[in-house]
């Protein structure tokens, strides 16, 4: 799905959910003038004061050009950088009410095999931001409006029983040059300037007011979430074309920004950029829906075998082994010793077990390193130990998902393959 400000599936549960009293309550029409342009009952100053609020909507970064712009020269995926700048007009109508009118410059940087074509161009708008700033705009004024009629609502009325008091007109006998004092003129600090008598309301005062809109933007957060929606966690989080720590980031994210759930695994999720466009996230740095753990990593901890084993050296270097993948390549170099070196338990089963968890332990550091590292190497340092190597290409496919453990160990290099029990496993002669 699409980013926005505020978040798309965020602005698009609340649009749903007033959608009903927004035509009944804004009186919101497409004007003939063109698609970008709509009426409003309500006055030129109140849309103007809207319009004032939703400015920091008005323009900014898009995550993707594709659902917000169109080129008919070029294909969009030739483009980065994108770039909206929205402006309106608003126009009071002989009604009372007024038109809006919204425009929108879409730019962005276009890439060519020949430098000298490269540089950025004005695109042409679809009118989905248009339209989405409109929308906003109607949510708003049906806010202020709800907010006028909650207050008045509690207004005290006349009982029907009580007959008003008709006073007939009365002499003006103050002198021409008296002073008469108002509200402005009293000092808070008098008792007799603040006293409310029986039946009075303060609900008409600003503090009620924005008492009350912070209790409808309450309501509204409280609607119902989609359970397929994952919502970021932290600002400058980026956004992959596939699940790689190496990958190249399509776009990054800003805090608490919200995609549709397309598929995860145990480290990546994939999710909807737009209708068309998809893209990878880290998982970790994902709030997931409350029917899916956030951090199932973190929450099963390290094996049993790690009971059983211990780390005792680690270092770079040439792959120690005759494996053509990674033949004269440099490598991680992970040494592992027993805990008690008579132990039973620590057999081919909880040394597999313990290399699976130094594999998924090492990755992101061998991924930030791709250019200089091309697996890990896992020496077992006992009588009965062995050497296990994994390519960066295996390991990364393994964190995907696209492999499974069984599947790994057929990718990997055992030395003797016998001590580890996999059977065809590659290992030394």
């Amino acid at each position: 799905m699409i980013r926005r400000s505020p978040s798309m599936w965020r602005t698009t549960r609340r649009r749903f959910a007033d959608a009903a009293i927004a035509f009944l309550l804004s009186g919101c029409v497409v004007a003939q003038g063109g698609p970008y342009e709509r009426s409003f009952h309500q006055s030129k100053a109140a849309c103007d004061e809207a319009l004032q609020e939703l400015k920091v909507s008005m323009s900014g970064r898009l995550p993707t050009l594709d659902g917000f712009a169109t080129d008919h020269e070029h294909p969009l995926d030739r483009y980065q950088r994108g770039y909206f700048q929205s402006s309106a007009e608003v126009v009071a109508t002989r009604s009372g009410g007024c038109t809006v009118k919204v425009t929108t410059k879409v730019t962005a940087w276009y890439s060519d095999s020949a430098a000298s074509r490269s540089g950025y161009r004005l695109l042409t708008s679809n009118g989905r931001i248009e339209n989405d700033l409109l929308d906003q705009l109607s949510e708003r004024l049906i806010g202020l409006r709800a907010m006028a009629e909650n207050s008045a609502d509690k207004l005290p009325r006349a009982k029907e029983s009580d007959e008003p008091t008709i006073s007939a007109p009365m002499p003006n006998t103050a002198p021409k040059d008296a002073v008469f004092a108002s509200a402005r003129h009293i000092g808070v600090s008098d008792p007799k300037a603040v006293e409310v008598k029986p039946g009075a309301t303060k609900d008409n005062d600003p503090e009620s007011l924005r008492a009350q809109a912070a209790s409808l933007e309450e309501a509204l957060k409280n609607q119902a979430h989609p359970n397929n929606i994952v919502a970021v966690k932290k600002s400058g989080t980026p956004v992959v074309a596939t699940p790689s720590l190496s990958a190249k980031p399509l776009f990054t994210a800003s805090m608490h920004d919200e995609f549709e759930l397309l598929d995860f695994n145990r480290d990546w999720v994939h999710v909807r950029i737009s209708s068309l466009s998809r893209g990878w996230i880290w998982r970790d740095s994902l709030e997931m829906p409350d029917n899916i753990p956030d951090n199932p990593q973190a929450a099963m901890g390290p094996p049993p075998a790690a009971n059983l084993f211990q780390v005792s050296r680690e270092e770079t270097g040439t792959f120690p082994g005759d494996w053509e993948p990674l033949r004269g390549r440099n490598v991680k170099i992970v040494s592992v010793q027993k805990l008690q070196e008579s132990s039973k338990e620590a057999g081919p089963q909880a040394k597999l077990e313990f290399a699976k968890f130094l594999l998924d332990k090492n990755y992101a550091e061998l991924a930030r390193n791709a250019k200089s590292l091309s697996g890990l190497v896992l020496i077992f340092d006992s009588a009965d130990g062995g050497m296990i190597a994994a390519t960066l290409a295996s390991i990364e496919q393994w964190k995907a998902g696209k492999l499974s453990d069984a599947a790994l160990w057929h990718q990997c290099f055992f030395d003797p393959p016998e001590t580890f029990a996999v059977p065809g496993a590659a290992g030394s002669p």
